[in-house]
């Protein structure tokens, strides 16, 4: 069970649903171990779930209007992680899911621009704003998954290293969109943030950016499929199909087809009937899916698909 790696007195980064906080990790320490409870909560609609919580205090976060007392918190254990690793300060490239540091938490983002002196402008999906950093205020994205980092931690060997930086800097530099090509794409507006939709690409529509048809989403008036321009940064190839053949486990990553997209979430309740209960953090919402409904979660990065079995 994941929960014995978080012990009292532990260092981690830790996440909160609350509005303005979203997209950022936070330093903390973990105050009182992982235990269950079970709770009704009436805005999930669910009777008597068994959720994993944990007491952490956060080392930036203050309490207080003076900044004396630091926070402390009650969370799902899905809202934690260990602190990860720091490595020696590097370049970023353009289209580099990156994390900046700022506001005391780290931030989800994106490198749009290669400033001079070691800057970069980072664009952040879920405020929709875009900062510059300097790279000492950034390191690589990395997700939590299965006990393991993706992606997985540097390569000791040096020339191993250079050579997969090599193919998947030209991987990303190389990276076009046919027209035809059966794609995923994922929208900042309100409402469908942390999900990816089906579509095809139609044509290209100008520098990094594309106009695409979905293969769901249609029109008001319902008579034709959904088109619009997307920009690069929005768009991936559809990921390979992975199959489940037995089942998924408590805390699993998954893709769940709802509303017509692929949304992330994390199992929180392994149901009877190959059913399920699966949390989402961008909505703060549980619901039970059929395990047919489900994915294993997958990331595009630098070019290529990370899963937790590859790492």
């Amino acid at each position: 069970m994941e929960n014995l790696v978080f012990q009292k007195g532990i260092e981690v980064e830790v996440m909160f649903d609350e509005e303005g906080f979203k997209g950022a990790w936070f330093a903390a320490t973990i105050v009182k171990p992982p235990y269950k409870k079970k709770t009704k909560d009436n805005k999930r609609k669910v009777d008597q779930s068994v959720n994993y919580e944990v007491e952490v205090e956060c080392r930036d976060l203050m309490s207080d209007a003076k900044g004396k007392k630091k926070l402390r918190e009650t969370i799902d254990l899905i809202q934690i992680r260990p602190i990860p690793p720091r490595e020696k300060t590097r370049s970023f490239e353009l289209n580099e899911e990156v994390d900046a540091y700022f506001n005391d938490g780290w931030w989800e983002g994106v490198v749009t621009e290669v400033l001079e002196k070691k800057r970069y402008s980072v664009y952040f999906r879920c405020s929709r704003e875009q900062m510059d950093f300097h790279e000492s205020d950034l390191r690589l994205h990395r997700e939590w998954v299965r006990g393991s980092w993706v992606p997985p931690l540097p390569i000791e060997d040096e020339k191993a290293r250079s050579s997969l930086e090599g193919k998947c800097s030209s991987d990303v530099a190389d990276e076009k969109f046919s027209n035809g090509m059966l794609v995923e794409v994922s929208s900042d507006e309100d409402g469908f943030q942390g999900a990816w939709f089906g579509a095809t690409i139609v044509e290209a529509a100008g520098e990094n950016k594309y106009l695409i048809e979905y293969k769901n989403l249609k029109t008001e008036d319902n008579k034709e499929f959904l088109r619009e321009e997307i920009d690069s940064l929005h768009i991936r190839p559809c990921p390979p199909e992975t199959l489940v053949i037995d089942r998924f486990n408590l805390l699993d990553e998954v893709d769940a087809l709802y509303n017509d997209g692929w949304w992330v979430g994390v199992i929180s309740k392994v149901l009877g009937r190959s059913k399920y209960l699966v949390y989402f953090r961008d909505t703060d919402e549980e619901l039970q899916f059929d395990h047919k409904k489900l994915r294993p979660h997958q990331d595009w990065i630098n070019g290529q698909w990370i899963t937790a079995s590859k790492v």
